[in-house]
Protein backbone atom coordinates (compact mmCIF):
# COMPACT_ATOMS: atom_id res chain seq x y z
CA UNK A 1 0.00 0.00 0.00
CA UNK A 2 1.16 3.58 -0.70
CA UNK A 3 0.21 6.53 1.25
CA UNK A 4 0.62 9.90 0.15
CA UNK A 5 -0.54 12.73 2.88
CA UNK A 6 -0.94 16.55 2.62
CA UNK A 7 -0.67 18.08 5.43
CA UNK A 8 0.97 22.08 6.74
CA UNK A 9 2.63 20.27 9.77
CA UNK A 10 4.38 17.33 8.62
CA UNK A 11 6.14 16.31 11.47
CA UNK A 12 2.73 15.28 12.89
CA UNK A 13 3.23 12.08 10.89
CA UNK A 14 5.93 11.10 12.58
CA UNK A 15 4.33 8.18 14.42
CA UNK A 16 4.08 6.28 11.01
CA UNK A 17 7.41 5.26 11.97
CA UNK A 18 6.79 3.33 14.64
CA UNK A 19 6.09 -0.09 16.15
CA UNK A 20 4.31 -2.24 13.73
CA UNK A 21 3.51 0.35 10.82
CA UNK A 22 7.30 0.85 10.77
CA UNK A 23 8.28 -3.13 10.50
CA UNK A 24 5.67 -2.61 7.57
CA UNK A 25 7.68 0.52 5.70
CA UNK A 26 11.05 -2.00 6.67
CA UNK A 27 9.20 -4.89 5.39
CA UNK A 28 7.89 -3.47 2.37
CA UNK A 29 4.64 -3.94 2.72
CA UNK A 30 3.93 -0.01 3.15
CA UNK A 31 5.44 3.21 1.89
CA UNK A 32 4.86 6.59 3.25
CA UNK A 33 5.21 10.34 1.35
CA UNK A 34 4.25 13.00 3.50
CA UNK A 35 4.03 16.08 1.64
CA UNK A 36 4.26 19.87 2.86
CA UNK A 37 0.99 22.32 1.60
CA UNK A 38 3.28 24.91 1.81
CA UNK A 39 4.99 23.76 -0.83
CA UNK A 40 2.94 24.66 -3.45
CA UNK A 41 1.67 28.77 -1.68
CA UNK A 42 3.15 30.88 -3.27
CA UNK A 43 4.15 34.29 -1.73
CA UNK A 44 6.84 35.41 0.66
CA UNK A 45 4.45 34.02 3.96
CA UNK A 46 3.72 31.25 1.82
CA UNK A 47 -0.28 31.49 2.77
CA UNK A 48 -2.56 28.76 2.49
CA UNK A 49 -5.92 30.12 3.64
CA UNK A 50 -8.26 32.86 3.65
CA UNK A 51 -10.93 34.88 4.62
CA UNK A 52 -14.47 32.89 4.13
CA UNK A 53 -16.94 34.12 1.87
CA UNK A 54 -20.41 35.09 3.56
CA UNK A 55 -18.45 36.47 6.48
CA UNK A 56 -18.01 33.95 9.50
CA UNK A 57 -15.04 32.96 12.12
CA UNK A 58 -11.65 31.42 11.14
CA UNK A 59 -10.02 30.70 7.77
CA UNK A 60 -11.08 28.55 4.75
CA UNK A 61 -7.84 26.64 3.39
CA UNK A 62 -7.29 27.59 -0.68
CA UNK A 63 -8.24 26.01 -3.11
CA UNK A 64 -5.54 26.89 -5.64
CA UNK A 65 -2.85 25.53 -3.32
CA UNK A 66 -5.26 22.16 -2.99
CA UNK A 67 -6.17 21.66 -6.04
CA UNK A 68 -2.43 21.80 -7.33
CA UNK A 69 -1.48 19.50 -4.70
CA UNK A 70 -3.56 16.99 -5.35
CA UNK A 71 -3.11 16.70 -8.90
CA UNK A 72 0.54 17.00 -8.28
CA UNK A 73 0.26 14.10 -6.00
CA UNK A 74 -2.34 11.73 -7.93
CA UNK A 75 0.14 12.15 -10.99
CA UNK A 76 3.32 11.20 -9.14
CA UNK A 77 4.59 14.37 -9.38
CA UNK A 78 5.00 15.63 -5.89
CA UNK A 79 8.55 14.63 -4.07
CA UNK A 80 7.62 14.57 -0.55
CA UNK A 81 9.51 13.18 2.71
CA UNK A 82 9.91 9.09 2.72
CA UNK A 83 9.25 7.90 6.12
CA UNK A 84 11.70 5.08 7.26
CA UNK A 85 10.98 3.05 9.91
CA UNK A 86 12.11 3.83 13.14
CA UNK A 87 14.20 1.22 14.16
CA UNK A 88 15.19 -1.88 12.28
CA UNK A 89 13.06 -4.86 13.23
CA UNK A 90 14.87 -7.36 10.72
CA UNK A 91 16.05 -10.40 12.81
CA UNK A 92 13.81 -10.22 15.92
CA UNK A 93 11.14 -13.05 15.94
CA UNK A 94 7.25 -11.87 15.96
CA UNK A 95 4.93 -12.80 18.75
CA UNK A 96 3.40 -15.63 16.55
CA UNK A 97 6.93 -17.12 16.05
CA UNK A 98 8.25 -17.08 19.48
CA UNK A 99 4.66 -18.88 20.68
CA UNK A 100 4.68 -20.94 17.72
CA UNK A 101 1.25 -19.91 15.96
CA UNK A 102 0.40 -21.71 12.62
CA UNK A 103 0.11 -18.73 10.23
CA UNK A 104 -3.19 -18.75 8.59
CA UNK A 105 -5.04 -17.06 5.28
CA UNK A 106 -6.62 -13.62 5.10
CA UNK A 107 -9.73 -13.54 3.48
CA UNK A 108 -9.75 -11.52 0.18
CA UNK A 109 -11.87 -8.32 0.67
CA UNK A 110 -10.52 -6.51 -2.48
CA UNK A 111 -13.05 -4.13 -3.97
CA UNK A 112 -14.97 -4.84 -6.67
CA UNK A 113 -15.89 -1.91 -8.41
CA UNK A 114 -13.00 -1.66 -10.91
CA UNK A 115 -12.41 2.08 -10.43
CA UNK A 116 -8.76 2.00 -9.87
CA UNK A 117 -8.52 5.92 -9.27
CA UNK A 118 -6.43 6.43 -5.70
CA UNK A 119 -8.92 6.92 -2.51
CA UNK A 120 -8.70 10.67 -1.23
CA UNK A 121 -9.75 10.47 2.01
CA UNK A 122 -10.26 14.03 3.50
CA UNK A 123 -11.00 13.70 7.56
CA UNK A 124 -13.66 16.06 9.01
CA UNK A 125 -16.13 16.00 11.45
CA UNK A 126 -19.17 16.49 9.02
CA UNK A 127 -18.16 13.71 7.05
CA UNK A 128 -19.48 9.72 7.41
CA UNK A 129 -18.50 7.58 10.33
CA UNK A 130 -15.14 5.71 10.18
CA UNK A 131 -15.67 1.97 11.35
CA UNK A 132 -14.32 -1.23 10.98
CA UNK A 133 -15.88 -2.63 7.87
CA UNK A 134 -14.01 0.70 5.93
CA UNK A 135 -10.45 -0.05 7.34
CA UNK A 136 -11.36 -3.96 6.38
CA UNK A 137 -12.03 -2.60 2.95
CA UNK A 138 -9.61 0.11 2.54
CA UNK A 139 -6.70 -2.38 3.72
CA UNK A 140 -7.38 -3.68 0.22
CA UNK A 141 -6.25 -0.14 -1.51
CA UNK A 142 -3.00 0.02 -3.47
CA UNK A 143 -3.15 3.98 -3.49
CA UNK A 144 -4.53 6.21 -0.31
CA UNK A 145 -4.04 9.61 -0.05
CA UNK A 146 -5.19 12.08 2.78
CA UNK A 147 -5.82 15.41 2.60
CA UNK A 148 -5.50 17.42 6.24
CA UNK A 149 -7.69 19.94 6.82
CA UNK A 150 -7.11 22.45 9.40
CA UNK A 151 -9.23 25.93 10.38
CA UNK A 152 -12.41 26.05 9.41
CA UNK A 153 -11.50 22.95 7.03
CA UNK A 154 -10.76 22.62 3.30
CA UNK A 155 -12.51 25.01 -0.20
CA UNK A 156 -15.16 22.68 -0.81
CA UNK A 157 -14.77 23.24 -4.78
CA UNK A 158 -11.85 21.22 -4.11
CA UNK A 159 -13.71 17.98 -2.73
CA UNK A 160 -16.08 18.47 -5.43
CA UNK A 161 -13.29 18.97 -8.61
CA UNK A 162 -11.22 16.17 -6.95
CA UNK A 163 -14.25 13.46 -7.80
CA UNK A 164 -12.89 13.35 -11.58
CA UNK A 165 -9.40 12.19 -10.67
CA UNK A 166 -9.83 10.18 -7.31
CA UNK A 167 -12.98 8.11 -5.78
CA UNK A 168 -13.13 10.98 -2.45
CA UNK A 169 -14.32 9.97 1.06
CA UNK A 170 -15.03 12.76 3.48
CA UNK A 171 -14.81 10.65 6.78
CA UNK A 172 -15.32 11.32 10.29
CA UNK A 173 -13.37 9.07 13.57
CA UNK A 174 -16.03 10.82 15.58
CA UNK A 175 -18.76 13.14 17.47
CA UNK A 176 -15.98 15.92 18.14
CA UNK A 177 -13.89 18.30 16.72
CA UNK A 178 -9.99 18.14 16.26
CA UNK A 179 -7.69 21.15 15.45
CA UNK A 180 -6.62 19.14 12.24
CA UNK A 181 -6.70 15.98 10.18
CA UNK A 182 -3.84 14.38 11.16
CA UNK A 183 -4.45 12.89 14.51
CA UNK A 184 -7.31 11.15 12.18
CA UNK A 185 -4.77 9.93 9.06
CA UNK A 186 -2.86 8.22 12.33
CA UNK A 187 -6.05 6.72 13.61
CA UNK A 188 -7.48 5.47 10.07
CA UNK A 189 -3.72 4.42 8.46
CA UNK A 190 -3.35 2.24 12.00
CA UNK A 191 -6.79 0.80 11.47
CA UNK A 192 -6.30 -0.58 7.95
CA UNK A 193 -2.55 -0.96 7.17
CA UNK A 194 -2.64 -3.42 10.13
CA UNK A 195 -5.31 -5.50 8.52
CA UNK A 196 -2.84 -6.41 5.84
CA UNK A 197 -1.89 -9.47 5.17
CA UNK A 198 1.24 -10.17 6.58
CA UNK A 199 1.99 -6.69 9.12
CA UNK A 200 0.40 -8.94 12.07
CA UNK A 201 1.86 -12.11 10.96
CA UNK A 202 -1.35 -14.13 11.58
CA UNK A 203 -4.98 -13.57 10.66
CA UNK A 204 -6.12 -14.54 14.02
CA UNK A 205 -4.34 -11.81 15.62
CA UNK A 206 -7.25 -9.68 14.42
CA UNK A 207 -10.13 -12.12 14.17
CA UNK A 208 -11.62 -11.44 16.91
CA UNK A 209 -11.15 -7.47 17.22
CA UNK A 210 -13.98 -5.54 18.39
CA UNK A 211 -16.30 -4.88 15.13
CA UNK A 212 -14.56 -7.75 13.57
CA UNK A 213 -18.15 -9.99 13.44
CA UNK A 214 -19.89 -6.99 14.42
CA UNK A 215 -19.41 -7.60 18.42
CA UNK A 216 -17.04 -5.82 20.70
CA UNK A 217 -14.30 -7.84 22.20
CA UNK A 218 -14.71 -9.09 25.74
CA UNK A 219 -11.83 -8.97 28.13
CA UNK A 220 -8.80 -10.41 27.94
CA UNK A 221 -6.25 -12.20 30.63
CA UNK A 222 -3.22 -13.65 31.47
CA UNK A 223 -0.59 -14.48 34.12
CA UNK A 224 -0.60 -14.95 36.75
CA UNK A 225 -3.90 -16.92 37.55
CA UNK A 226 -4.68 -15.14 40.26
CA UNK A 227 -4.36 -11.48 41.33
CA UNK A 228 -5.20 -9.62 43.87
CA UNK A 229 -7.76 -12.31 45.17
CA UNK A 230 -9.23 -11.84 41.63
CA UNK A 231 -8.97 -15.57 39.23
CA UNK A 232 -9.13 -15.66 35.68
CA UNK A 233 -12.29 -17.35 34.63
CA UNK A 234 -12.71 -20.78 35.14
CA UNK A 235 -13.62 -21.69 31.38
CA UNK A 236 -10.51 -20.13 29.56
CA UNK A 237 -8.34 -22.21 32.10
CA UNK A 238 -10.04 -25.29 31.50
CA UNK A 239 -8.45 -26.58 28.04
CA UNK A 240 -11.91 -27.13 26.63
CA UNK A 241 -11.41 -25.17 23.31
CA UNK A 242 -14.98 -25.29 22.83
CA UNK A 243 -15.99 -23.48 26.38
CA UNK A 244 -13.22 -20.99 25.70
CA UNK A 245 -15.24 -19.94 22.55
CA UNK A 246 -17.94 -20.00 24.43
CA UNK A 247 -17.46 -17.86 27.05
CA UNK A 248 -15.69 -15.36 24.54
CA UNK A 249 -18.48 -15.36 22.40
CA UNK A 250 -20.66 -14.88 25.63
CA UNK A 251 -18.40 -12.37 27.04
CA UNK A 252 -18.57 -10.41 23.74
CA UNK A 253 -22.10 -10.35 23.88
CA UNK A 254 -22.98 -8.91 27.14
CA UNK A 255 -19.90 -6.35 26.72
CA UNK A 256 -21.90 -4.84 23.40
CA UNK A 257 -24.94 -4.69 24.62
CA UNK A 258 -24.18 -3.37 28.12
CA UNK A 259 -21.67 -0.65 26.59
CA UNK A 260 -22.96 -0.26 22.83
CA UNK A 261 -26.96 -0.81 22.70
CA UNK A 262 -26.98 0.97 19.66
CA UNK A 263 -24.57 -1.70 17.55
CA UNK A 264 -26.39 -4.71 19.61
CA UNK A 265 -30.05 -2.84 18.48
CA UNK A 266 -28.26 -3.22 14.78
CA UNK A 267 -27.28 -6.45 15.24
CA UNK A 268 -31.10 -7.63 16.02
CA UNK A 269 -32.78 -5.53 12.87
CA UNK A 270 -30.62 -7.11 10.70
CA UNK A 271 -30.73 -11.00 12.11
CA UNK A 272 -27.02 -10.99 13.13
CA UNK A 273 -27.66 -12.83 16.79
CA UNK A 274 -29.45 -15.70 17.90
CA UNK A 275 -32.37 -15.51 20.45
CA UNK A 276 -29.68 -16.69 22.93
CA UNK A 277 -28.01 -14.04 22.32
CA UNK A 278 -30.57 -11.71 22.49
CA UNK A 279 -31.75 -12.93 25.69
CA UNK A 280 -27.79 -12.81 27.04
CA UNK A 281 -27.96 -9.38 25.87
CA UNK A 282 -31.18 -8.01 27.56
CA UNK A 283 -29.76 -9.63 30.75
CA UNK A 284 -28.14 -6.57 30.81
CA UNK A 285 -30.94 -5.02 31.24
CA UNK A 286 -33.59 -5.82 33.95
CA UNK A 287 -36.71 -3.65 34.51
CA UNK A 288 -39.63 -3.61 36.84
CA UNK A 289 -43.40 -3.04 35.67
CA UNK A 290 -45.28 -1.91 38.32
CA UNK A 291 -49.16 -2.19 37.20
CA UNK A 292 -52.58 -1.47 38.76
CA UNK A 293 -55.39 -2.57 36.39
CA UNK A 294 -59.02 -2.82 37.03
CA UNK A 295 -59.96 -6.22 35.21
CA UNK A 296 -62.14 -9.24 36.25
CA UNK A 297 -60.30 -12.21 37.27
CA UNK A 298 -60.82 -14.48 33.98
CA UNK A 299 -59.21 -11.57 31.98
CA UNK A 300 -56.58 -11.19 34.08
CA UNK A 301 -55.75 -14.80 33.94
CA UNK A 302 -56.05 -14.65 30.51
CA UNK A 303 -53.18 -12.01 29.97
CA UNK A 304 -50.81 -13.91 32.47
CA UNK A 305 -51.19 -16.91 30.06
CA UNK A 306 -50.29 -14.95 27.29
CA UNK A 307 -47.35 -12.65 28.96
CA UNK A 308 -44.39 -14.55 28.42
CA UNK A 309 -44.76 -15.60 25.02
CA UNK A 310 -46.06 -12.01 23.93
CA UNK A 311 -43.45 -10.14 25.25
CA UNK A 312 -40.61 -12.77 23.91
CA UNK A 313 -41.72 -11.90 20.52
CA UNK A 314 -40.52 -8.47 20.68
CA UNK A 315 -37.51 -9.45 22.85
CA UNK A 316 -38.68 -9.14 26.25
CA UNK A 317 -37.89 -11.77 28.25
CA UNK A 318 -40.13 -11.98 32.05
CA UNK A 319 -38.36 -13.52 34.74
CA UNK A 320 -40.68 -12.91 37.58
CA UNK A 321 -44.46 -12.50 37.62
CA UNK A 322 -46.20 -11.42 40.86
CA UNK A 323 -50.13 -10.36 41.08
CA UNK A 324 -52.68 -9.72 44.00
CA UNK A 325 -55.79 -8.23 44.19
CA UNK A 326 -55.80 -5.03 46.33
CA UNK A 327 -57.55 -4.96 49.35
CA UNK A 328 -59.94 -1.63 49.28
CA UNK A 329 -61.22 -1.59 52.42
CA UNK A 330 -59.13 1.53 53.26
CA UNK A 331 -59.50 3.03 49.98
CA UNK A 332 -62.43 2.31 47.92
CA UNK A 333 -62.95 5.14 45.84
CA UNK A 334 -59.76 3.91 43.86
CA UNK A 335 -59.27 6.22 41.06
CA UNK A 336 -59.41 3.33 38.33
CA UNK A 337 -62.85 2.47 39.93
CA UNK A 338 -64.52 5.99 39.66
CA UNK A 339 -62.92 5.90 36.00
CA UNK A 340 -64.48 2.94 35.45
CA UNK A 341 -67.61 3.97 36.44
CA UNK A 342 -67.30 7.29 34.60
CA UNK A 343 -66.91 5.50 31.06
CA UNK A 344 -69.12 2.41 31.94
CA UNK A 345 -71.92 3.85 33.40
CA UNK A 346 -72.22 1.28 35.80
CA UNK A 347 -70.64 -0.01 38.98
CA UNK A 348 -67.26 -2.54 38.53
CA UNK A 349 -69.21 -5.07 40.35
CA UNK A 350 -67.13 -8.01 38.41
CA UNK A 351 -63.91 -6.36 38.24
CA UNK A 352 -61.33 -5.76 41.19
CA UNK A 353 -58.19 -3.91 41.48
CA UNK A 354 -54.74 -6.45 40.63
CA UNK A 355 -51.02 -5.09 41.52
CA UNK A 356 -48.98 -7.16 38.79
CA UNK A 357 -44.70 -6.49 39.33
CA UNK A 358 -43.33 -8.23 36.22
CA UNK A 359 -39.39 -8.79 36.46
CA UNK A 360 -38.43 -8.55 32.97
CA UNK A 361 -34.74 -8.09 30.63
CA UNK A 362 -34.96 -5.97 27.70
CA UNK A 363 -33.06 -3.61 25.75
CA UNK A 364 -36.59 -1.63 24.53
CA UNK A 365 -37.45 1.61 25.89
CA UNK A 366 -39.34 0.99 29.11
CA UNK A 367 -42.65 3.15 28.13
CA UNK A 368 -42.96 -0.05 25.31
CA UNK A 369 -42.74 -2.44 27.71
CA UNK A 370 -45.96 -1.34 29.62
CA UNK A 371 -47.50 -0.93 26.20
CA UNK A 372 -46.69 -4.61 25.55
CA UNK A 373 -48.53 -5.58 28.61
CA UNK A 374 -51.65 -3.42 28.34
CA UNK A 375 -52.13 -5.36 24.65
CA UNK A 376 -52.71 -8.03 26.49
CA UNK A 377 -55.66 -7.38 28.07
CA UNK A 378 -59.31 -6.12 27.13
CA UNK A 379 -59.51 -2.56 24.84
CA UNK A 380 -60.45 0.06 27.62
CA UNK A 381 -59.31 -2.22 31.05
CA UNK A 382 -58.48 1.02 33.35
CA UNK A 383 -54.83 1.22 34.55
CA UNK A 384 -52.12 3.15 36.70
CA UNK A 385 -48.30 1.96 36.41
CA UNK A 386 -44.97 2.29 35.18
CA UNK A 387 -41.62 0.67 34.16
CA UNK A 388 -38.69 1.35 35.71
CA UNK A 389 -35.10 -0.39 36.40
CA UNK A 390 -34.83 -3.14 38.26
CA UNK A 391 -32.92 -1.81 40.40
CA UNK A 392 -34.97 1.11 41.72
CA UNK A 393 -36.55 -0.43 45.42
CA UNK A 394 -40.34 -0.31 45.11
CA UNK A 395 -42.60 -2.36 47.01
CA UNK A 396 -45.51 -4.39 46.08
CA UNK A 397 -48.63 -2.71 46.99
CA UNK A 398 -50.11 -6.38 47.80
CA UNK A 399 -53.55 -6.98 49.75
CA UNK A 400 -53.33 -6.13 53.34
CA UNK A 401 -54.98 -7.55 56.52
CA UNK A 402 -57.00 -5.06 57.06
CA UNK A 403 -56.36 -1.20 57.79
CA UNK A 404 -57.03 1.61 60.44
CA UNK A 405 -60.84 2.66 60.12
CA UNK A 406 -61.97 6.33 58.46
CA UNK A 407 -63.73 8.44 61.77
Amino acid sequence: MKIDVITIFPEYLDPLRHALLGKAIEDGQLSVDVHNLRDWASGVHQSVDDSPYGGGPGMVMLPTVWGDALEDVVAGKATGMELDSAELHRGQPRHDEVHDIQSRGYDSLASTSGDHRPLLIVPTPSGTPFTQDMAREWSNEDHVIFACGRYEGIDQRVIDDAQRYARVKEVSIGDYVLIGGEVAVLVMTEAMVRLIPGVLGNSESHEDDSFSHGLLEGPSYTKPRVWRGMEVPEPLTSGNHKRIAQFHHEEAVKKTARVRPDIFADLIEHGKLSKEDIRLGAAQYPLRTRMQVLVRQRDLDAALAKLEGSLERHNVFVSDVQTAPMNLACDPSHALIDEFERTHDRPATSEEVFTLDILVDSLAPAKEITGYVMELFPAGTPWMGTTMPALVSAPLNVASDGCTPQA
